[in-house]
């Protein structure tokens, strides 16, 4: 389903609606919000693996890793709007790698915030990454199938 979010009556024309509907937005200012969210979420992902040997360096590393990574989510709904980013994130062919990502995201702040516990927010950081490889091999045709194969070659 897509729903049109932006209203054509202009008293109702706010800036979040814009951004809520990428087509509204220009193409320069498209590509410079997908760059800004993407380089910050790199950015705050590799902060967190420089800072993983600090005291409470694993919690800081779960932290960063995991708010990197939702930025990198966030930075596609500038290229595509946030509706279409969502159908295409729970498409069939990527439904179970976005239910595995989400759920190692939550776990991990979970594993960190709640349950004090950094081995287990560290095996849901390698989940997380596991994850949003697989998910972002699905829209590289063909990426997944030498995936597979490359990783059958070096096992057997």
């Amino acid at each position: 389903l897509s729903l049109p979010l932006c209203v054509s009556n202009q008293a109702e024309d706010t800036p979040l609606l814009r951004v809520m509907d990428s087509s509204t937005l220009s193409w320069h200012t498209r590509i410079k919000g997908f760059l800004i969210c993407f380089i910050l979420g790199f950015v705050l992902s590799m902060l967190g693996s420089a800072l993983i040997f600090l005291p409470f360096g694993l919690t800081i590393f779960a932290i960063l890793y995991t708010l990197g990574n939702c930025l990198a989510l966030v930075s596609t709904c500038f290229l595509m709007g946030p509706l279409k980013q969502l159908e295409r994130m729970f498409a069939p062919t990527r439904l179970v790698a976005t239910i595995i990502m989400i759920l190692a995201l939550i776990m991990t702040l979970i594993s960190v915030f709640v349950l004090g516990n950094k081995m287990l927010a560290l095996v849901m950081v390698f989940v997380q990454f596991l994850a949003m490889t697989w998910y972002s091999l699905s829209y590289i045709p063909y990426a997944r199938d030498a995936a597979k194969k490359c990783f059958e070659s070096c096992i057997g």
